[in-house]
C-alpha cells in the first residue's frame, strides 16, 4: 500500500436515454476494480487537470469525445489495501464518436437502476445515487477494509 502519494483520478459517467455508459472491467489482471462495473476513467498525466484527465480517457477508452461535461463531486477513497485516492467525479450527456473496443473491459450502455444490481463497490452505490438525487456538488469520504465499505461521510 502506497501511503505517501494519494492517486489522482477522473471518473466519468456519460449518460443517454436513461443510460449509464460503463465498463465491466474484465480484461486486466491486477486490477483493483476486477470484475466490477464502473463509469469511465483513469489516472492523471502530469500537469492534466480533472476534466483534460476525463476528457483524455474517456477518448483513450471509448473513442468519445465530451462536450461539456460537468464536475460533480470529489470522492476520497481510503482502503487499507490500495492506499488514498482522490476521485474528481464528471457527468456528461453531450457528446460526439463511436464506441470504441477497450482493452480494460466490455463498454456496456446500462440503464442506471440496472447498475446499482451489478457488482460494483458499495461507495459506488452512494455516489451513483447522489448524482440522481443531487443537483449540487459534493464530496463523499470512503473508507475500506480490503472490499468490504466501514465508514463514510457526505461534505
Amino acid at each position: 500500500m502506497n501511503t505517501a502519494n494519494p492517486r489522482l483520478t477522473s471518473l466519468c459517467y456519460i449518460e443517454r436515454d436513461g443510460c449509464w455508459l460503463v465498463m465491466h472491467r474484465t480484461k486486466r489482471e491486477g486490477d483493483e476494480n476486477r470484475d466490477k462495473w464502473i463509469g469511465v476513467g483513469g489516472k492523471f498525466e502530469y500537469g492534466e487537470t480533472p476534466e483534460e484527465c476525463a476528457m483524455r480517457e474517456v477518448k483513450e477508452e471509448a473513442g468519445l469525445t465530451m462536450l461539456n461535461p460537468r464536475f460533480r463531486g470529489l470522492v476520497t477513497f481510503v482502503s487499507d489495501e490500495w492506499g488514498v485516492e482522490y476521485m474528481h467525479l464528471f457527468t456528461c450527456t453531450e457528446f460526439t464518436g463511436e464506441l470504441i473496443e477497450c482493452d480494460e473491459g466490455e463498454l456496456v450502455w446500462l440503464p442506471k437502476a440496472e447498475l446499482l444490481a451489478k457488482n460494483i463497490w458499495a461507495g459506488d452505490k452512494l455516489f451513483l445515487r447522489a448524482l440522481d438525487e443531487r443537483p449540487d456538488f459534493f464530496t463523499l469520504k470512503l473508507r475500506y477494509e480490503g472490499e468490504r465499505l466501514v465508514d463514510h461521510r457526505f461534505g
